[in-house]
């Protein structure tokens, strides 16, 4: 059967650009992905998804005029119901084939089949492959159908031509109105329609800049090239990507060395959903507005104008940027020229926002706290900042009491950390009322570290206020010194405890409150800075700040961080296993949690690991199905058997061991100082008979196997790495 490539667009008025990278997938892969099912395109054809701020296209390879054939067996009924005492035909089934099309001469040729306990009649038949039209035109609406569309529009139709014209009153709903729809199998045109549009080879280059337009499509196979030669347009938002992405680095070599643009990825997709053959431009502003927190300046131009600035070898923001613009005139001074007047104002404003917010204290802004509400079941900002202050001081208690030594300057004492902390948590949210973080709601926490310095606060104050919230999102850097850590996890506990407290638990994949993050945030901060904190302590020390507000979520939220830092360690490249078998002793300081892991690790890659984790959960079956709790508890007098003797011999050698490297932290070594079991353990398993008829020797031996179990599980299960 002939095949050829198949090209499919859909021309409309510009596509939301956060949500032009997605749709476009979609377009592609579900319409591919429904040729496929239907027998029209293999598994292997190639897919080519395009999408630029008018058009959604897609490119696939190896498409079939006609899928082939297929041969259908149909159930009818059984055969009890089908046919009478003399095998004849009932008038159950007769009108079950006349719904078919068919009469009962076909009855001879209906196969009886076993279908469960009974036998069923079978017919088989042949049912046509479906042609391009047809099969196109049900992945076309498929496409359309399942689109992620943010906000859909109604718009009306155009009916007639000429002097025939004249406004339709038929709705369409779509993102945008559509105005072009482009099929071609090969040479040919596929007649297919959608959203009041025939299929045709006619599309629309640049506005500005087609040399030709309309643009005639010649084939499936030159669309891309006609577009970018002759419309103007880089379709592929891949290469549109990548276009920018070169002339934004050729941009910055050509704006000074040393110069780069700022990376954000974001931005960049954005980008290149706003133009269809980019230019990439350099603009200048006063370096008077350098003296504004370069955050401030960034997030403007970023969000405002979708600039990218440019930064010097120490990140250091310059008064360049970069400009990606639609158009290409052969002089660019007029775009350049018109770019920089319209970004003055914007950074007139950060500034403005930037002297005035400076003009009152943060202190000065604690009382207005208490008139912005944070939640309806948990009071206001104010309210809320005494718990965190509250908390603060529980985490530096928590600190106080570990007995890891901790790594803190001698000057940063537990009473001048816990003063610093207190200082910080009370003025951590107050830049929420500043002009700066209202007009940039992103800034949060940033300016107040800029306004804290500004006022000559100590710097680990103001640092710990810029670093409260962090780690922000996956990957961010975590908080630069103590005070900064003990305010991070008062703040990320504060949400998380008040939240689970009244119930505002996350449910699939709706998280309003970001619990899952602050929960990650939480795990990141005592395991990367491997602090001596126990979790449970910590929550049980934190639910108090609430007093009557909350129910004690404290089984809940545990549960909830378990579950969260399972997923990370998956995530970050451990199996499941290993992370089952360290979670599954529920270790209270996360911060020990890595070494857990490499010990497992080390002790999984050992010779005898895999049949000392087999008996160690066969040991944990034999003491679950004990009449009685079994005490680790052995009498020599009673060891009869030799090879219980034996394993009890080598206990009594392997477990202090393995013990005082436990003890040590040393993780590793006491897994591996395990090894030394196998044979005494497999010996034990081949001739000791566990629950013997004499009830001391049974309490004995299982009192053996309890020391073995406790001396075996101590950085981790082990029966979880049992296959």
């Amino acid at each position: 059967m002939s095949t050829a490539n198949l090209l499919v667009e859909l021309f409309v008025e510009e596509l939301p650009p956060k949500a032009l990278k997605k749709l476009g997938e979609s377009f592609a892969n579900v319409l591919a992905d429904s040729l496929k099912t239907q027998g029209l395109a293999p598994a292997a054809a190639v897919v080519t998804p395009f999408a630029s701020p008018r058009r959604l296209a897609v490119h696939v390879t190896d498409v079939a005029a006609k899928a082939e054939d297929q041969a259908v067996q149909q159930k009818l009924m059984p055969v009890s119901v089908a046919l009478d005492a003399q095998g004849n035909a009932t008038p159950a089934l007769v009108k079950k084939l006349a719904s078919m099309g068919l009469d009962a001469t076909v009855v001879p040729q209906l196969k009886r089949l076993p279908d469960g306990k009974a036998e069923a009649l079978f017919l088989d038949s042949i049912k046509a492959g479906a042609t391009l039209s047809e099969g196109l035109q049900k992945a076309l609406d498929e496409a359309l159908s399942k689109l992620p569309i943010p906000k859909v529009m109604t718009y009306q139709l155009e009916q007639g031509e000429g002097a025939d014209f004249q406004p339709g009153w038929t709705s369409v709903n779509f993102v945008r109105p559509a105005h072009g729809l482009v099929a071609l199998h090969g040479l040919q045109e596929v007649p297919v329609a959608t959203l009041g549009l025939k299929s045709g080879r006619s599309t629309q280059g640049h506005r500005f800049e087609a040399r030709v337009n309309p643009v005639i499509i010649t084939t499936a196979d030159t669309y891309a090239d006609q577009l970018r030669h002759e419309g103007a347009v880089i379709a592929s938002f891949a290469e549109r990507r990548a276009e920018i992405v070169r002339q934004l680095a050729e941009a910055a070599q050509k704006a000074g060395t040393g110069l780069k643009p700022i990376e954000d990825d974001a931005l960049l997709d954005e980008v290149t959903a706003l133009v269809e053959r980019p230019n990439v431009l350099i603009g200048r502003f006063e370096e008077a507005f350098l003296e504004v927190p370069q955050e401030c300046l960034i997030l403007t131009m970023k969000a405002n104008q979708k600039y990218f600035p440019l930064l010097d070898a120490s990140d250091k923001l310059t008064n360049q940027f970069l400009i990606v613009s639609n158009i290409s005139p052969e002089d660019s001074s007029a775009v350049i020229g018109g770019n920089e007047r319209v970004v003055r104002p914007r950074l007139a404003d950060a500034k403005f926002f930037f002297d005035q917010d400076r003009k009152k204290t943060l202190e000065s802004r604690v009382a207005g706290l208490a008139k912005v509400v944070y939640h309806g079941k948990l009071g206001t900002q104010g309210e809320r900042a005494e718990r965190v202050r509250a908390i603060a001081h529980a985490v530096v208690n928590q600190l106080s009491l570990g007995t890891v030594p901790y790594t803190v300057d001698v000057r940063d004492h537990f009473a001048v950390l816990d003063s610093k902390a207190q200082q910080a948590a009370r003025l951590a949210k107050t830049d929420l009322l500043t002009d700066m973080v209202g007009e940039f709601p992103e800034l949060q926490g940033i300016m107040g570290g800029y306004y804290a310095r500004h006022e000559g606060l100590r710097d680990g104050v103001a640092i710990a206020i810029e670093d409260h919230y962090k780690p922000r999102f996956a990957g961010d850097s975590l908080p630069r010194n103590h005070t900064g850590e003990v305010v991070a996890l008062a703040d990320k506990l504060e949400t998380l405890i008040g939240l689970f407290g009244i119930g505002q638990l996350p449910t699939g994949d709706k998280d309003p409150f970001a619990l899952r993050r602050h929960a990650l945030g939480v795990i990141r901060i005592l395991v990367e800075k491997n602090l001596p904190l126990s979790l449970p302590a910590l929550i049980g020390a934190a639910v108090p700040a609430f007093g009557e507000l909350i129910t004690n979520p404290s089984e809940p939220l545990l549960a909830f961080f378990s579950d969260r830092l399972a997923v990370s360690l998956r995530e970050q490249g451990y199996s499941a296993q290993e992370v089952d078998a360290v979670l599954a002793l529920q270790p209270e300081r996360l911060g020990e949690v890595p070494r857990r892991l490499a010990a497992v690790r080390a002790f999984a890659a050992l010779p005898e690991a895999a049949a000392l984790a087999a008996a160690n959960k066969r040991v944990g079956n034999i003491l679950k199905k004990a009449d009685a709790a079994v005490e680790a508890k052995v009498d020599a007098a009673l060891l009869k058997e030799a090879a219980e003797a034996a394993l009890y011999a080598s206990l009594q050698e392997v477990a202090p061991k393995a013990q005082a490297a436990f003890e040590q932290g040393d993780y590793t070594a006491s897994l591996q100082a395990l090894a030394a079991l196998r044979g005494p353990v497999d010996a034990f398993f081949d001739s000791v008979m566990v629950n013997a008829d004499d009830a001391a020797l049974k309490t004995n031996r299982l009192g053996l196997l309890a020391s073995l179990h406790q001396a075996m599980n101590q950085v981790a299960d082990l029966s979880r790495l049992a296959a």
